[in-house]
């Protein structure tokens, strides 16, 4: 990491009632002490007179707190200065911290120092980037628990169980006959087989979990159906909102409309479609048509308002009997029968997706996984297995440094800087 000292507000928008000033790095003690005429006790906030050392004006009357490291969020000396929550008042700090020789902050960087500090692991610095996205109280527990190092946890356990299974292998080889010379062995150690297999379980375990993607995005739920089969008048009804615009003229929607809502707490993504029909349709249409099946390839689950059985087969499907006041398309009685028009079925259909919801996505405060560290634990589990499925004791060492690799990478602990890169650009300034 850079020797730099880095400032930047970690508040909300000014004006607000107050605003974190946090500063970072080993000259955070001396600025501290430059603009608060000296050095408060260690995490206890204290009230100062911010000067500004170049001329002596008053910056600010403003609680000042020192964070020594390395017991700091950053595993720095940092210091917090817990301004009134005016433009001019945070700007005139930041002037004076600039001319004490400091560099304003780059998005996410207090967090990735505290992450190549040691502070926070991968998967820690995961779950924090969820926590400032969430906007469900399901989002947010679920991201709490992996900010707070339930996975973390985990891998700590996963690791030392490997380390042990190496261990056996180890003392295997160091105490192989001497005419043994190529690391061939009839048997594994007593007990290596179940120690890996009970492994593999636990592994399996966490990757059968509901993922992380469906509750960061919501669940997707796509409607489809044949123009004027009463997709946008359903889609306005679900997200409460006159979003689409809605005609009886053939081919009204011609692109994928998408709005994010929350369903007793559970995050959905409705997605309005093009009408889909083989003939008739004009060049832009088509194109929307397209789009309207690419989104039902992706939906956790489709809405069909078309004719009974003739939509898509390769994903969880609800047959709807739409336009019900009305007649609406002829379908079974298993059908969930709903009127945008007059509410008729709308609060059973709601209630039907929530349910559906639960179960595709993790459990409240259940740690769920993302796509990144689902593929880290698959590559551990498949190197576990190669393990179990050799019988030369060089091979299976060799497998399960590959799990142990990737085990580390799960927790960050592997070379991943390009994706550090991206990860960190995520959060804000101040974080």
């Amino acid at each position: 990491m850079s020797g730099d000292t880095i400032f930047a507000l970690g508040s909300g928008q000014l004006p607000a009632a107050l605003g974190v000033m946090r500063i970072s790095g080993p000259a955070a003690g001396f600025v501290l002490e430059r603009l608060a005429g000296g050095m408060p006790d260690p995490r206890r906030a204290s009230l100062r007179r911010l000067t500004d050392p170049r001329d002596g004006v008053v910056l600010d009357h403003a609680l000042a707190l020192w964070f020594p490291g390395p017991n700091s969020a950053t595993g720095e000396d940092c210091a917090e200065l817990h301004l009134h929550g005016g433009r001019a008042v945070a700007a005139a700090v930041e002037s004076a911290l600039a001319g004490l020789g400091l560099r304003k902050a780059e998005p996410g960087e207090f967090t990735r120092r505290g992450f190549a500090n040691g502070r926070l692991d991968l998967a820690q610095v995961e779950g924090l980037a969820d926590v400032l996205a969430a906007e469900t109280e399901l989002q947010r527990r679920s991201a709490q628990a992996m900010a707070g190092g339930v996975l973390s946890r985990a891998a700590d356990t996963w690791r030392s169980a490997v380390l042990a299974l190496s261990a056996q292998i180890e003392a295997s080889l160091d105490f192989a006959d001497e005419g043994d010379v190529d690391g061939e062995a009839e048997t594994l150690p007593p007990g290596f087989d179940d120690a890996a297999a009970a492994l593999i379980a636990t592994l399996s375990e966490w990757l059968d979990r509901p993922r992380a993607e469906p509750l960061r995005e919501g669940f997707r739920v796509v409607l489809a159906g044949p123009p004027n089969a009463g997709k946008s008048s359903l889609f306005n009804a679900l997200v409460e909102s006159e979003a689409a615009i809605i005609s009886a003229e053939p081919g009204t929607t011609r692109d994928v409309l998408v709005a994010g809502v929350a369903l007793g707490g559970i995050p959905f993504s409705f997605v309005d479609t093009a009408g889909l029909r083989d003939e008739g349709a004009g060049e832009i249409e088509a194109i929307g048509i397209a789009r309207a099946r690419a989104e039902a390839e992706r939906a956790d689950l489709v809405l069909w308002l078309g004719p009974e059985g003739l939509g898509p087969t390769d994903r969880p499907l609800w047959e709807i009997a739409a336009q019900c006041d009305r007649g609406g398309v002829g379908k079974s009685p298993s059908a969930l029968r709903v009127s945008a028009l007059n509410g008729e079925g709308l609060a059973a259909l709601r209630d039907a997706l929530m349910t559906a919801a639960r179960s595709a996505l993790p459990a409240p405060g259940a740690v769920a996984l993302n796509r990144r560290q689902a593929e880290c634990l698959g590559n551990a589990r498949a190197a576990l297995t190669a393990a179990l499925a050799e019988r030369d004791t060089l091979l299976v060492a060799e497998c399960l440094r590959l799990a142990r690799r990737a085990i580390d990478a799960l927790v960050g602990r592997a070379d991943t800087e390009a994706m550090l890169d991206t990860l960190f650009g995520r959060f804000c300034i101040g974080k």
